[in-house]
Formats: C-alpha cells, sequence, structure tokens
C-alpha cells in the first residue's frame, strides 16, 4: 500500500484520539484524571483494542481500492474527533473518527459493494481471532480484560459499519449483493450476541 505523510499524520491522529476517548470513556469519564496511572492503562488497552480495530478497518477498504487501481488515501474527521473526546468526559461517545476517501471518475457498484464489504469483514476476522485467544488462553486479570474487549469492540465495529444507511458500509453492500449483506450482517450479530455470554 502507498500513503502520503498527510494520510501517515491524520491516521495516526486518529488512532490517538480515537484511543483516548475510549480510554477516557471507560474509565469512568471525567474522573479518570484523578489517576494518571489508570488512564495510561486503559489508553494502552484502548490502543490495541479499539485503536487497531479502527485502523485495520480503514486499511481494509484502502487496500482494496488501490487493488483496483483506484486512488483512496485516509482522511480524519477533526470536528468528530473533538466531540468524541468531549464526550468520553460525559461517559457516552460517538465515534466517527474518519474514512478512507476515494476519487475515480466511475466506481461500479460491485467494486464499491466489495470495497466496502472489507471493512466489517476484517473486523469480524479479528473479533473471532480475540474470541478464539480468549477461549484458549482462559485467563485472568489485564490480558483476559484485554482479549475480551478486543473481541467486544470488534464485533460492535462490524455491526455498527453494517448498518444499512447512507454513509455506512452497510448501504452500499446492500446496493451491491443482498445476499452477501445478509450473511456478514447475521455472522456481525451472532459475534456480538456471545459477547452477553462470555
Amino acid at each position: 500500500m502507498k500513503f502520503s505523510k498527510k494520510e501517515i499524520h491524520d491516521l495516526v491522529k486518529a488512532w490517538f484520539f480515537i484511543s483516548l476517548a475510549f480510554a477516557i470513556l471507560f474509565s469512568g469519564g471525567y474522573s479518570v484524571f484523578l489517576s494518571l496511572y489508570n488512564l495510561l492503562v486503559a489508553f494502552l488497552l484502548s490502543g490495541f483494542t479499539v485503536g487497531i480495530a479502527f485502523l485495520f478497518h480503514e486499511l481494509a477498504h484502502k487496500f482494496l481500492a488501490q487493488k483496483y487501481r483506484l486512488w483512496a488515501e485516509f482522511r480524519s474527521f477533526d470536528k468528530m474527533l473533538w466531540l468524541a473526546l468531549l464526550f468520553s468526559l460525559f461517559g457516552f461517545i460517538i465515534a466517527a473518527p474518519g474514512a478512507v476517501v476515494i476519487r475515480s471518475a466511475f466506481l461500479s457498484r460491485e467494486k464499491n459493494g466489495k470495497i466496502s464489504l472489507v471493512g466489517p469483514l476484517m473486523n469480524i476476522v479479528l473479533a473471532i481471532v480475540f474470541l478464539i485467544l480468549f477461549l484458549i488462553i482462559n485467563s485472568k486479570g489485564i490480558l483476559q480484560l484485554f482479549l475480551q474487549f478486543g473481541f467486544t469492540i470488534n464485533s460492535l465495529l462490524a455491526l455498527f459499519n453494517l448498518i444499512p444507511a447512507p454513509m455506512f458500509d452497510g448501504s452500499k453492500i446492500l446496493a451491491w449483493n443482498k445476499a452477501v449483506y445478509i450473511v456478514v450482517a447475521v455472522l456481525a450479530a451472532g459475534l456480538f450476541i456471545i459477547r452477553f455470554f462470555i
């Protein structure tokens, strides 16, 4: 894959902001600043779960788009990053860190659908990997929390992006192939439901 300096800057910025926002959220909002140690631990945990889930999702879109010889680069949504950080202080979050921008004179429905599909599919694969490791290792403490959180966030991100509404991957997949959309959506929903039983 080819990256510009602007794209690398935006990826790192989005990864940092989204990891920090989730670290604050899952550490109790603004009260997290009472313990910098807890914030650091939560940030590392978020960085390697939420951050990786987000990065791999976007890079999957970029990879396939470039395979189709299309110009594709990630661009961060700076206002949304600041909003995510602000909202996390009050116990909730709206995560729209950015997206892969694709430029093409003509992008077929099939190619657009496949490019949209690989993002949620990547999160499904990551969720399964985290789940398998969680079941095999069966440890306690921070490692268990890491694997459980990695599974949860990836299954949630896959399901969230499959919403069949404009601006979401789901609408483009559905427009291309309804059968593929149903299979992937059911799989993502099934994985997310499993989260309540582990």
